[in-house]
C-alpha cells in the first residue's frame, strides 16, 4: 500500500492531478518513497515552507506520488520524471519548473514561489 501522506499532501490516485489541473489549480507533485533520505529531506523543508507561509497551501494543491507503487505509470513517465525525490510545479498544460534531488531550502522556496505568480 503507498505510504501515508506527509502533512499538507494528499496521496496521488490515477485522476486526481487532472482533475484538480481542470479545476483551475496550480499542483505541486512530490515523488517520493518512504525509504528516500533525499525524499525525506525534501518534505522536511516542503513542510518548513508551508508552516511559514500559508499562502502556498491556499494556492495549490500538494500531491505525493508513491515512487514503489507509481514508477511505471503514467504519472511518472508521461512527464518524464527520471527518479524518486522529483518535485514539480504544473498549471493548466505548463510545467512551471522542477526539481530532481534538490534539498535546498532556497531551491525549493523559489519553485514554490511559481505556484504563487
Amino acid at each position: 500500500p503507498p505510504a501515508r501522506a506527509a502533512a499538507g499532501f494528499v496521496d496521488y490516485k490515477p485522476g486526481l492531478i487532472a482533475a484538480k489541473l481542470a479545476e483551475g489549480r496550480t499542483v505541486f507533485v512530490d515523488y517520493a518513497a518512504t525509504w528516500c533520505g533525499t525524499c525525506r529531506r525534501q518534505e522536511r523543508v516542503v513542510s518548513q515552507l508551508l508552516a511559514e507561509n500559508p499562502q502556498y497551501a491556499q494556492s495549490m494543491t500538494f500531491v505525493r506520488v508513491d515512487w514503489d507503487t507509481y514508477r511505471n505509470a503514467a504519472v511518472v513517465t508521461d512527464r518524464g520524471i527520471p527518479r524518486r525525490s522529483t518535485l514539480i510545479v504544473l498549471k493548466g498544460d505548463a510545467e512551471l519548473g522542477r526539481i530532481v534531488a534538490g534539498t535546498a531550502k532556497s531551491e525549493i522556496r523559489k519553485l514554490m514561489d511559481k505556484g504563487l505568480a
